[in-house]
């Protein structure tokens, strides 16, 4: 997708400069813009930022440049506005030759949510970049706990890449907490245990290993048979039976 964005990005440069020569140095050219045309790029993931949001962004702004001058737009001034979203990585603005305006996006998408005990609120992209929420909401995997934005970006979007790439644990991971040294307990959509992932390292290792628990034992005992279930130690999984109740 990227790959593509870049061979639009060329060809729309391309255009706008034979454009630009014919039409944008005459400066008593009043024809009027017809349209926006917005792209963008990997709008098939979950992201916040779609043609529509940024159409919205633009509108509420009051830069929209629909039936305005095509003279007086400025491509810099929609890119700027667009780039002041956090969501939005990169912006590129250009003039057709039949009037109409294309804008291609670079969408950062987020890959867990944290909230902090300090307080701090915000999304993580796949690099560890935060962004504040901004009213957007999504089905992510929210962290919590003990969290320093320096934390959330070396170690747990590490932890977010591999939810993302795993569609199973994706779905199954609802709640990551972070101790005050650091170890890491995931919290599952399904079943009733806490889980004991330790230091987010050797993440694809323990992972592996805690499937094959669900998949060889849980079947056999029950998934309520325990309240702890702890694969820190790569080479061991240690389960904590749950208190019978009184």
């Amino acid at each position: 997708m990227r790959a593509l964005l870049k061979l639009l990005l060329l060809a729309g440069i391309i255009v706008y400069l034979a454009f630009a020569f014919t039409r944008f140095t005459r400066t008593g050219d009043n024809s009027q813009c017809s349209g926006v045309d917005i792209v963008v790029s990997d709008s098939s993931h979950a992201g916040f930022i779609t043609s529509a949001e940024a159409d919205r962004i633009l509108r509420s702004t009051g830069i929209y440049p629909t039936g305005k001058a095509m003279k007086d737009i400025s491509s810099q001034e929609i890119e700027q506005v667009l780039r002041k979203n956090p969501f939005i990585q990169e912006a590129v603005c250009y003039k057709t030759a039949d009037n109409r305006l294309n804008v291609l996006i670079s969408q950062r998408l987020p890959l867990l949510r944290v909230m902090a005990e300090s307080g701090e609120d915000y999304y993580i992209d796949e690099r560890g970049f935060a962004m504040e929420p901004m009213g957007y909401v999504a089905d992510l995997a929210v962290a919590t706990g003990h969290i320093s934005k320096n934390f959330a970006k070396t170690r747990l979007a590490q932890l977010g890449r591999y939810l993302r790439d795993n569609s199973f644990w994706n779905d199954q991971v609802e709640q990551i907490s972070v101790t005050k040294d650091q170890n890491v307990d995931i919290v599952p959509r399904v079943g009733d245990q806490i889980i004991h992932l330790g230091t987010p390292d050797s993440i694809p290792k323990k992972f592996r290993n805690l499937m094959a628990f669900y998949q060889k034992v849980m079947p056999e005992v029950g998934w309520n048979k325990y309240s702890e279930i702890d694969v820190r130690h790569v080479n061991q999984i240690v389960c904590t039976k749950r208190s019978k109740k009184s």
